[in-house]
């Protein structure tokens, strides 16, 4: 080796020795590309060339010098090795007199290439040229890998961090949803985090409460929105919908701008959807924007569905409060005891059920050879219902001892209860005054269940009297009937409990098993007939819930 080449291959090693030094000073990208171009543009005495990493799947220019950006528009898809020896990519070269080029290349893979343009003094590049550049690419493709793995390291804290900012938001979100009693609130808070995380100007919150749909918080008109969420089917949403999907399947959402919608889940469950607009970025919502924004949703139904949960169970212990109140004041109203008389022999009972009825009856010793007997079923249940069993009670006791005529009395004890009752309430009434010695009766029949009188195996029905109770004040007269009663005649008074009781198979016991059953009773005591009665119907309607009291009233004339 001459001189020359001696002092050539100093100076080489001297240029491969401080591009080492300087390249692997920095974990820069952009410092170790432009030094790499630069060190390679001052060897080989060029003004022109340019680097191209691998990132993302293609070949993307990263430095470059000489080469202006419109001609970089034109750069070719580069996807693989195989693609680098193709003649679109060189004839794109070319192109942009590129005349010489080596891959960057680590141990582990191929990171990119290098290309540079003519020499200035119009040479071409020899093999010991092209050697000397794949040299100095070897040199720098570690540095270059280094810098590649500390952006993608720096990327991944990023999103480490954010995950971790947005752990802690959740974390605290959860302990401030559970001190709101109110869904509302709990929307607002929802809304509030989401804004602040994607600076979002229009949204909306939507709840599923059974089959209806309720706006919690919008910044969409609400009448449309909720209009075009019922044409969308919007309970079958189960994950994610994103702006392509909206625009393809959901078009009356799409005209408010709607962008992503999230579903509230509840153990599988879609409870409510999360309406989202654009973005003040003008950014696409990615996967961990729409991961957190679920998890928000999650958190906040949980929170509204214990709310619904809390306010049922609530509701549910007032109405038990009140059904135990109801039932109080029914009991108290009852006859403790029944008198008995020397020619009549009264048995009477209630089977109350779970839902408060309104049944009433009485037995009232007027003096001392007369009394009343009565017979009543309020409509509705609970409270109001016994209230109103209370006022006629109080009404009767007063009205039946005042020596009136049993039909005009009648007459002001509708009045009366028309007075106190709100609409739609309404009593069916049946009542009688009868003389012990002289075995007569006085009745008045308010629209209630017709008693039956059986007499040798013929029933009687008693249905003389006038309109129910409560509905309006009295415009024609009640109507009564005098009955002499005989030896062994039977009465059965009775609510439509009985009449009504029904199977599983939802078939009614019916007044007329009802009549069947209580000619084939006649020869018995009253007490007997009476317990007959309620074990027919009890077994007929084995299986189902009683909904309502049931109360009968047997009398046997001695």
């Amino acid at each position: 080796m001459n001189d020359s080449e001696n002092l050539k291959a100093r100076r080489n090693l001297k240029a491969l020795v401080e591009l080492s030094r300087v390249i692997n000073s920095s974990l820069d990208l952009e410092f170790i590309l432009n030094n790499l171009l630069l060190t390679c543009l001052g060897k080989f005495l060029t003004t022109r060339g340019f680097i191209a990493l691998n990132l993302n799947g293609s070949l993307q220019p990263r430095a470059k010098k000489g080469i202006t950006d419109e001609q970089f528009q034109n750069f070719p898809v580069i996807k693989n090795k195989t693609e680098l020896q193709s003649e679109q990519f060189k004839e794109y070269l070319t192109s942009i007199n590129i005349l010489a080029f080596d891959e960057i290349c680590s141990f582990q893979e191929c990171l990119g290439i290098i290309a540079l343009g003519e020499k200035l003094n119009k040479a071409p590049y020899s093999d010991d040229d092209l050697e000397f550049l794949h040299t100095i690419t070897n040199i720098a493709a570690t540095a270059i890998q280094n810098s590649l793995m500390l952006s993608e390291l720096k990327k991944t804290n990023r999103i480490l961090d954010s995950r971790i900012s947005r752990l802690n938001s959740l974390f605290e979100l959860s302990k401030e949803f559970g001190l709101f009693s109110e869904s509302t609130k709990v929307a607002r808070l929802l809304v509030y985090s989401v804004i602040g995380q994607f600076l979002v100007q229009k949204f909306a919150v939507v709840s599923f409460e059974g089959k209806n749909l309720k706006i919690l918080e919008s910044k969409f008109p609400q009448d449309e929105l909720l209009n075009a969420l019922k044409n969308c089917n919007t309970k079958l949403i189960t994950s994610s919908i994103s702006k392509k999907e909206i625009e393809a399947d959901y078009t009356d959402l799409q005209k408010f701008g709607i962008e992503l919608i999230v579903p509230m889940q509840l153990q599988g469950e879609t409870k409510g959807l999360i309406l989202l607009g654009k973005r003040a970025s003008e950014s696409e919502y990615s996967e961990a924007d729409i991961e957190y924004i679920y998890s928000v949703g999650s958190l906040a139904i949980v929170s509204i569905e214990n709310q619904r949960l809390f306010k049922e169970a609530l509701e549910k212990q007032k109405l038990e409060e009140d059904l135990e109140i109801a039932h109080d004041i029914q009991k108290n109203l009852l006859p403790h005891k029944i008198p008995q008389f020397t020619n009549f022999n009264v048995v009477a009972n209630t089977v109350f059920s779970k839902q408060v009825g309104g049944d009433y009856y009485d037995v009232i010793t007027l003096d001392n050879n007369n009394f009343c007997i009565a017979i009543a079923d309020v409509s509705g249940k609970g409270v109001s219902a016994a209230l109103m069993m209370a006022n006629l009670q109080a009404f009767l006791k007063t009205i039946c001892k005042q020596g009136m005529q049993i039909d005009e009395a009648t007459g002001l004890i509708n009045d009366l209860i028309t007075e106190n009752t709100t609409e739609g309430k309404f009593i069916t009434f049946f009542w009688a005054i009868i003389e012990n010695d002289s075995k007569q009766m006085l009745y008045v029949n308010a629209g209630h269940n017709h008693p039956l009188l059986i007499r040798k195996g013929k029933i009687k029905k008693l249905d003389k009297g006038g309109i129910i109770l409560g509905v309006m004040n009295t415009m024609i007269p009640y109507i009564s009937e005098r009955l002499q009663l005989e030896t062994d005649d039977v009465m059965i008074l009775f609510t439509d409990g009985v009449s009504e009781a029904m199977n599983q198979k939802g078939e009614e016991f019916t007044d007329e098993r009802l009549e069947k059953l209580s000619l084939s009773l006649v020869e018995k005591p009253a007490k007997d007939i009476s317990d007959t009665i309620q074990k027919e119907v009890s077994k007929f309607a084995y299986g189902t819930v009683q909904s309502d009291d049931i109360t009968l009233m047997v009398i046997k004339v001695k």
